[in-house]
């Protein structure tokens, strides 16, 4: 594992390479990790809470993790990367290029509020979560931008974008519009109704698509 690279990136890449973690214990404790995480929270709860709803000791345990903190990273970093497996296969059934950065922004926003554990840590415990996520030098931001602007290279490639759009710039822009949306509420757009998100992605996205 790099060190330098932030959890969002490592979610991607275990996405992308199609990791699957193959030691059932370890399986066992980030299952009783994430459950007990939603039901009461990352701070409320302990090592010895989780190997109990594991039905594992706690040696085990910190076997796996040497550190709740670890842990955490880790079961975090499974949402993400569940996240990015699904996105990666449905963004294909929708039939443009302006179809697809629709969805995938509207769909990005719902999955991630959405999510029990990741959308509560943002609610709840944004101490825990953002700092990972958007505290890290901008490297989440880099990889999210890096995976945009390669889905963006691939439309030029496949005639469906003009060849001199500046696919990293315009990459750079989306994603910073979501990540504002995500870190911070808005009080103009419900970020629940994804009617009104996928209005937004068609009045100011789509148009990026477009270089003057």
């Amino acid at each position: 594992m790099d060190p330098d690279q932030s959890l969002l990136e490592r979610a991607y890449l275990d996405a992308v390479e199609r990791v699957d973690d193959l030691d059932e214990a370890r399986g066992r404790i980030l299952d009783a990790a994430y459950e007990q995480f939603c039901r009461m929270g990352i701070q409320r709860s302990t090592m010895e809470d989780v190997a109990r709803r594991a039905r594992v000791s706690r040696i085990t345990v910190y076997r796996r993790f040497a550190t709740k903190d670890l842990l955490v990273e880790h079961v975090v970093r499974r949402e993400f990367r569940r996240y990015f497996e699904v996105f990666l296969t449905d963004i294909q059934q929708a039939e443009t290029v302006a179809d697809r950065v629709v969805f995938g922004f509207v769909s990005s926003l719902r999955a991630i509020r959405r999510n029990p554990l990741i959308g509560g840590l943002m609610a709840a415990e944004p101490d825990l979560l953002m700092p990972s996520m958007l505290g890290d030098g901008g490297q989440t931001l880099a990889t999210v931008r890096q995976f945009v602007a390669g889905q963006l290279r691939q439309e030029q490639r496949a005639g469906n974008l003009p060849g001199d759009l500046d696919a990293d710039l315009v990459a750079e822009m989306m994603v910073r519009v979501s990540a504002s949306f995500l870190a911070i509420p808005s009080k103009v757009v419900d970020l629940d109704d994804d009617e009104q998100l996928a209005a937004v992605a068609r009045q100011f996205l789509v148009p990026m698509l477009r270089p003057e």
